[in-house]
């Protein structure tokens, strides 16, 4: 199952993806990502990306993650924040980011109030070392 909103006035693409996603269903969510994305055309667009309950993907829906992040990094997307808890996920995550590119704009989040914090505002000097 997924769940995808848009925050227009943060420019935030928000969506969960929850248990196995079977390839169809991944289809529909790529389309959709895809389209949100492609809404906030001209903007500083972010993603929040809730992954907490999300099983490992299939070579398939891997690989369709992979194009979207592409995509996204195409379309204009500046910051990905990923909640996730897997261990297993995380690493699938990270190989498919390091592959897409991604991994230069995404940054990993335990809470969701950090996260959205870091999208808005992005690295405030506290952050800095």
């Amino acid at each position: 199952m997924y769940e995808l909103q848009i925050d227009r006035g943060h420019a935030i693409v928000d969506f969960i993806l929850d248990g196995y996603i079977r390839v169809e269903e991944m289809q529909r969510f790529v389309a959709e990502l895809r389209g949100a994305t492609q809404s906030l055309t001209g903007r500083e667009i972010k993603i929040k990306a809730d992954l907490r309950t999300f099983k490992p993907a299939s070579p398939e829906a891997a690989q369709m993650i992979r194009e979207v992040q592409e995509f996204g990094l195409r379309s204009g997307v500046k910051r990905v924040a990923e909640l996730v808890e897997s261990q297993i996920v995380a690493l699938q995550l990270n190989r498919l980011a390091r592959e897409s590119g991604t991994d230069k704009i995404l940054r990993r989040f335990w809470e969701e109030a950090s996260a959205r914090q870091w999208l808005i505002h992005g690295d405030t000097d506290d952050d800095k070392p």
